[in-house]
């Protein structure tokens, strides 16, 4: 995945109300970006950090700026969980992801019962695989981990991973994780227990979990090989 146009490179003031951060541009300039990140963000929200923007002016945009990378010690991180989404898409599409090859067609956003949906359904005929995917910032002690807060969201997405399992559908649960290197990844449980409850009972009943490292530069992003998982 190659970003269309060069960042803007700048220097966080901060980031607040969740949607937000306020950057001064190397130039000088105060620009306030949109963060899709919803998470606490943290280990990646330090004010004076190296950040990166990219420039979406003209597309109708209330913020001309999103919010695309930190640098945080000598680490490039991608916190942008839209770009998440499109690195497993490109990934399972490239066969990178060889968990979830061999079906023929590729869905995004699907409703999976009301009031629920999942990022992709993989179909083929005879067989259904549901995928959701989780953005990957935080590192603990070099492993990485998931969530960064409290996320209900993301327990409720677990539990419909299970019940879809057990209603004989392949249910899979993909980290991509936005920043290198990190040896293995485990669940957070010291910042959201009951997730980490969750995931592991979501392991038990069937779901497949893949953690999956990704490449960050200021050009291109890449999802690049499976990581370990510690439950």
């Amino acid at each position: 995945m190659r970003f269309p146009a060069p960042l803007i490179p700048g220097t966080l003031l901060k980031r607040y109300k969740r949607f937000l951060a306020d950057v001064r541009l190397d130039d000088g300039t105060r620009v306030t970006a949109h963060c899709t990140n919803t998470g606490s963000m943290l280990g990646c929200n330090e004010p004076g950090s190296r950040v990166y923007l990219s420039d979406q002016s003209g597309k109708g945009r209330k913020l001309a700026f999103t919010w695309e990378l930190i640098r945080v010690g000598r680490t490039l991180v991608g916190i942008n969980t839209l770009a998440a989404n499109r690195l497993a898409r490109e990934g399972i599409e490239t066969g990178v992801v060889r968990e979830l090859q061999g079906y023929e067609n590729l869905r995004a956003e699907v409703p999976t019962r009301p009031g629920a949906r999942l990022d992709f359904l993989l179909e083929s005929p005879g067989k259904r695989c549901y995928v959701e995917v989780k953005n990957v910032t935080l590192v603990v002690d070099r492993v990485a981990a998931f969530p960064d807060a409290v996320s209900e969201r993301g327990t409720k997405h677990l539990k419909e991973l299970v019940r879809l399992r057990r209603r004989g559908h392949r249910a899979v649960l993909l980290f991509v994780i936005q920043r290198r290197p990190c040896p293995s990844f485990r669940p957070a449980d010291e910042i959201d227990p009951e997730y980490g409850r969750w995931l592991r009972r979501a392991v038990r009943a069937g779901v497949e979990v893949y953690p999956y490292g990704a490449r960050v530069t200021t050009r291109t992003l890449s999802l690049k090989d499976a990581v370990p998982l510690h439950l």
